[in-house]
């Protein structure tokens, strides 16, 4: 991230995680429960928090749903893959990554990685080039999600899919043409999930390492969903299996 982090969500998770903070800005007379306790972590963390006209918030972030709140913090940090797959280790569980393959829109990864906090996914994979990385949109988006949920940025998707392979996680991609729907595969084992872009999809490579292809079904008009409202329901399906199965 580029040092800020905006909205009341964001900040406080941020207070909660431990993320670095230098200081808060706060628009003056801005009153509310989470206001309060952003005041009480931060006096306890010895973070400077200043009043300020609401304006100077505006000017400062890059979102305009900033709540009023703002902090300048450390950058949020990318980890390396086999960060995901120590995380699951530790937690004695079997792999459960998700790889997100042109994805731009920050609301799109700010929502994703909301969804994976709640779905237990150990870890999100983004490249380098052509996708969104972690800004300060993505964590307001993530309602804080992007403190708990470790994002690893690569410079080959394609080459990232056969490592994990390696490490014996089956690879299963979301796919308009597949022949099964997405509920019909056994997802429950090591797993790591791939979603492409509304437009581009996984692409023809990562749709060739695929180990299973999974289909959303459409009934209606529109031909797709939107990426991260696809990757939530892939990403619920997949815990609904592991619970069931005791995993």
């Amino acid at each position: 991230m580029a040092g800020l982090i905006s909205g009341k969500n964001p900040v406080l998770e941020a207070l909660k995680a431990n993320r670095p903070i230098e200081k808060i800005l706060i628009a003056r007379g801005l009153k509310s429960y989470s206001v309060d306790l952003i005041y009480k972590l931060a006096r306890q963390k010895g973070i400077i928090v200043q009043e300020v006209d609401r304006k100077k918030i505006d000017k400062l972030s890059e979102t305009t749903a900033h709540q009023g709140i703002i902090a300048y913090a450390a950058p949020k940090e990318y980890v390396d893959v086999d960060y995901l797959l120590q995380r699951a280790e530790e937690l004695k569980e079997d792999p459960f990554i998700v790889i997100l393959a042109g994805i731009e829109d920050p609301y799109n990864l700010g929502a994703i990685l909301r969804t994976a906090d709640a779905a237990g996914v150990h870890g999100v994979v983004i490249p380098k080039r052509r996708a969104v990385g972690l800004t300060e949109t993505v964590a307001k988006a993530s309602a804080g999600a992007i403190e708990y949920v470790p994002v690893a940025r690569v410079s080959n998707l394609a080459q990232t899919v056969d490592y994990l392979k390696t490490k014996g996680i089956w690879i299963a991609g979301s796919d308009a043409s597949a022949a099964k729907s997405y509920w019909e595969e056994n997802l429950a084992g090591p797993l790591a999930l791939i979603v492409g872009s509304e437009g581009a999809g996984m692409g023809r490579l990562l749709t060739e390492k695929c180990d299973y292809l999974l289909k959303l079904p459409m009934k209606g008009e529109i031909s797709s969903l939107n990426a991260s409202v696809a990757a939530s329901l892939l990403m619920y399906e997949v815990m609904r299996q592991r619970e069931f199965l005791g995993y």
